[in-house]
């Protein structure tokens, strides 16, 4: 049984309440002809003022609400991140305070933020698109994937940094609700932002960022992807991670997984989430990933407990073939036929009643046996993803209850035929549908960012369970024909083996992207590879790996090959070229 690869794009991260948690087209080419720009380096700059600035910032509908300086240190983004800092100042404020609908009536709306400034500052300007839903201000340290380490992140480099809640408060998704919620957080908080924190960088440093970076993952590597077709004029570089750029087609498809999942089970109105957790347990889904590396771990030369040849492999791998099929009761080590029937409809990604593709297909792969991959199937489908295609991503919005049987019965009811097209509705409140707002206007064109000298760098767990890499290689190959097959001369698609949403799996998951970035704008040197490494402290690292492993990133199509000598833990053993 051979996976349709199929062609449609996106993700989403965290929503709010009980359930949800909290918080002109021109692709004509150029570059055969004549070399792209090169933007220069930026030049450094001292901060001339920290308190002063909640007087001394005067911008049109915005107040700055504190301002203090922070001394070098460790700078928390959560409970389990911090990151090195070096001396700053924090600044916090909002802009655009307006009055518009909320699920108890009328709400407050503001687009908040925070920047930290530098007092010693490298010129350069990072606005860190934040996961999930938003809602909230996250501490702006310029982080890019949780895995990446505390050394990596913009602020420890010297950037100013912007963070914002995308123009609603917690809890999400009910400002779904509100029409102009709607735009703010699919691109306007972007278009509002941006100038305003230019402004303020000017006002504190007495110049504006020399060059300006965006990043982030997941639902921020959604942003990123709309920032680089609807603002590649404020912008030099763009760090995208497992972007969920067809964001609401990503959640349809989850809806869509818990419906397949559902057939499978008896759900109990009072225990949802664990009743359709026995679908597919994540010991089964082990079961899986093994078969994978059985036929596919040694296509790149080294059987090393890691999938790097993936469009092979899914020519290679066949689930009814080689995955056992249970012979009497589940017991762990198989998967009866309805569960393989159930697995495939998923992997080969939502479609409607006539076959139609809702979204993209997933590629089978090493990761898929990893508490991550598990949590999104069901629990992030169930909770996060069934709130924001009620309330943000269809047209008109529906409104929910707060259990999970709520979430289960719209789930069970969502039609794939007749519910499913709403994402593209529109009407006289809601003047823009999801496909409009969320996503990027035409994601293959990058004329302004190329011609410009912007660069794209994209990086992608090959086993995210949500945001499908295949959706990403499907936009990849698209750019890559509407540029004469030189994207690579401005884009680069990185695929990360094994690794499951924005970091975690059986994954050298733990890299530094923004350098390789910087120096690419800034100097036009091209990234080759980029170095990356395991976490010592993952958990889900396999036992025969070192905790020393590395391996390179290597530029899509291209993938690490074995030497055919010198140590699998090391990455000097590997060399980035194309698949025969």
């Amino acid at each position: 049984m051979k996976k349709i690869k199929t062609l449609l794009p996106f993700v989403l991260t965290p929503l709010c309440l009980a359930i949800w948690g909290c918080n002109s087209n021109d692709n004509s080419d150029n570059t055969s002809e004549t070399a792209l720009p090169v933007l220069g380096a930026a030049t450094p700059g001292a901060l001339n003022s920290c308190e002063d600035l909640v007087t001394q910032f005067v911008y049109d509908s915005t107040v700055i609400t504190a301002a203090h300086t922070v001394e070098a240190g460790s700078v928390n983004y959560n409970a389990n991140e911090s990151y090195a800092a070096p001396a700053h100042c924090v600044i916090t404020g909002y802009m655009n305070e307006r009055t518009g609908k909320g699920i108890s009536g009328d709400t407050t709306y503001r687009i908040g933020f925070e920047m930290r400034l530098p007092i010693a500052w490298n010129g350069r300007f990072y606005y860190q698109a934040n996961g999930g839903l938003d809602g909230s201000v996250a501490t702006a340290v310029g982080r890019f994937m949780f895995s990446n380490g505390s050394d990596s992140s913009a602020l420890t480099k010297g950037f100013a940094v912007i963070s914002s809640d995308a123009g609603h408060p917690s809890p999400t998704p009910m400002f779904g609700l509100d029409p102009q919620a709607r735009l703010d957080y699919g691109y306007n908080a972007v278009a509002q932002l941006t100038p305003m924190a230019k402004s303020l960088i000017k006002t504190a440093y007495g110049k504006q960022p020399d060059r300006s970076y965006f990043g982030g993952c997941s639902n921020g590597g959604r942003h990123t992807m709309v920032a680089a077709t609807r603002y590649a004029d404020l912008y030099d570089g763009f760090l995208v991670g497992d972007p969920g750029f067809n964001l609401p087609k990503s959640a349809v498809d989850q809806l869509y997984g818990i419906q397949q999942y559902a057939s499978l089970v008896t759900v109990d109105p009072n225990n949802v989430l664990a009743s359709i957790q026995a679908a597919i347990t994540k010991q089964e889904f082990g079961v899986v990933s093994k078969a994978v590396l059985r036929q596919c771990d040694a296509l790149d030369g080294a059987a090393d407990g890691m999938v790097n040849a993936l469009d092979a492999c899914q020519q290679a791998f066949d689930i009814e073939r080689d995955v056992p099929t249970c012979s009497g009761d589940r017991d762990g080590t198989c998967l009866t036929e309805a569960q393989k029937t159930v697995l495939t409809n998923i992997m080969n990604g939502a479609h409607n009643s006539a076959g139609e593709a809702i979204y993209s297909s997933f590629p089978y792969d090493a990761g898929m046996g990893t508490d991550n991959y598990f949590s999104w199937e069901y629990n992030m489908a169930l909770t996060r993803d069934s709130g924001a295609v009620a309330y943000i991503f269809t047209t008109p919005p529906t409104m929910l209850g707060n259990t999970e049987s709520d979430a289960y019965n719209f789930i069970k009811n969502f039609s794939m035929d007749t519910d499913a097209p709403k994402i593209f509705a529109t009407d006289a409140n809601f003047t823009e549908s999801a496909i409009d707002f969320m996503t990027p206007p035409d994601p293959t064109d990058m004329g302004k960012l190329r011609d410009r000298g912007a660069k794209i760098m994209v990086v992608n767990g090959s086993s995210d369970p949500v945001f499908s890499v295949q959706d990403t290689i499907n936009w990849y190959n698209g750019l890559e024909k509407a540029n004469t097959n030189e994207a690579d001369k401005f884009a680069r698609l990185f695929l990360v083996p094994g690794m499951n949403h924005c970091g975690a799996g059986p994954a050298t998951d733990k890299f530094d992207a923004l350098d390789k970035l910087v120096t690419w704008v800034e100097s036009g040197t091209a990234p080759e590879k980029i170095d990356a490494s395991v976490r010592p402290n993952n958990a889900e690292l396999p036992a025969d790996w070192s905790t020393q492993r590395s391996r390179p990133l290597c530029p899509y199509p291209q993938i690490a090959k074995y030497n055919g000598s010198g140590s699998i833990e090391d990455a000097a053993s590997f060399t980035c070229s194309t698949p025969e």
